[in-house]
């Protein structure tokens, strides 16, 4: 007999099942107070009742756990200096799209050398995750593989849906049912209405195929998500981090009967994916707030320890401490340096 599946499948490997994975690296009541609370306190900045800006910042991936917790510890200072202002979410992103091939991220390939051990990674995550919860920091990541939310999610305060999957209908499905806040960005071109439709959808009941926490393949039904929002993080046409942009985009949610929260991500198009122009942008999204725009709710930085990025893949032991490996970051001295000026001036 002819064959005619698995004619281009090396190997299938089967996971935990998910209730497995959280019953060995647990969630504590502590981190399960602590994580609604977190997303709590996200709702309240995205509806208007809380007036603090909300800022997700971080790495924009995390490779080395040693390193990202370093970063952390720092972070959880900065964040109890300007509480009352800013409220601070760190990025805790462990998978990475991919425009052609390059690492996919901590939970895909952990050991950094393509040995791809998901499980291994999806334990890290866990673990990561837990460590920065306990520092007190609320964490934020973006949820690339439908399958993942069912290992993780549980140690998650907001989440993203990037610009290459704003228009997966897939990735709709799945925001529907999370938990979470979560945050639309525009597409790669630019383009807010796909991100308009997608905030719809998300916020609509939907059934799909999923896992279930048993690790079997079941219909998921939910009942929509109604914390969500917009992600400008420009295009290939160019930054849409202006005033009059946050205006155009504004306009488009209400026309679409949808609450008019908008978030700026200062990195990616917003600055050319040139970490020395990440600041000015940042201070652009602060004045327009600061002048009075309540709509213009929080802003994303990418940020580490070391400015940059390095590239990868290289030998392990060449790799500079702190430092990205994917797109580049501002320092921390940096990081430190405009979040306080943007407290002082909000």
């Amino acid at each position: 007999m002819a064959q005619v599946t698995d004619l281009h499948i090396s190997s299938n490997t089967a996971l935990p099942a998910p209730v497995e994975l959280l019953s060995e690296v647990e969630r504590t009541a502590k981190q399960a107070e602590f994580m609604a609370d977190s997303r709590q306190q996200i709702r309240n900045i995205l509806n208007g009742e809380d007036k603090r800006f909300l800022l997700i910042v971080g790495p924009c991936s995390i490779h080395d756990t040693k390193a990202g917790i370093e970063y952390a510890q720092k972070l959880s200072q900065l964040a109890e200096e300007v509480k009352d202002k800013v409220y601070i979410v760190m990025r805790v992103y462990f998978e990475k799209p991919r425009t052609t091939t390059g690492w996919k991220g901590l939970i895909m390939d952990p050991n950094l050398d393509g040995s791809d051990d998901i499980p291994e990674g999806l334990r890290q995550a866990r673990h990561f995750l837990r460590e920065v919860i306990d520092l007190g920091l609320p964490t934020a990541t973006e949820l690339l593989d439908p399958i993942t939310p069912q290992y993780i999610a549980d140690l998650i305060s907001w989440s993203a849906i990037g610009a290459r999957t704003t228009e997966s209908q897939t990735h709709r499905q799945m925001a529907s049912g999370l938990s979470m806040p979560i945050g639309f960005k525009n597409t790669t071109t630019g383009d807010l209405v796909a991100a308009t439709n997608a905030i719809k959808a998300a916020t609509q009941p939907q059934t799909f195929l999923g896992v279930s926490q048993d690790g079997v393949a079941s219909a998921v039904t939910t009942c929509g998500n109604p914390d969500c929002h917009i992600i400008l993080r420009g295009g290939d046409t160019g930054p849409n981090y202006g005033a009059d942009d946050v205006a155009v985009t504004t306009a488009l949610l209400e026309k679409n009967g949808l609450f008019p929260a908008v978030m700026i991500d200062a990195s990616h198009a917003n600055c050319g994916k040139q970490q020395e122009k990440m600041p000015a942008v940042f201070e652009e999204i602060i004045r327009q707030r600061s002048a009075g725009n309540e709509n213009l709710v929080g802003a994303m930085l990418e940020s580490n320890l070391v400015a940059g990025n390095q590239s990868f893949p290289c030998p392990l032991d060449e790799l500079t401490y702190g430092q990205s490996i994917t797109d580049q970051c501002i320092d921390w001295e940096t990081t430190q340096q405009i979040v306080t000026a943007a407290a002082a001036q909000l």
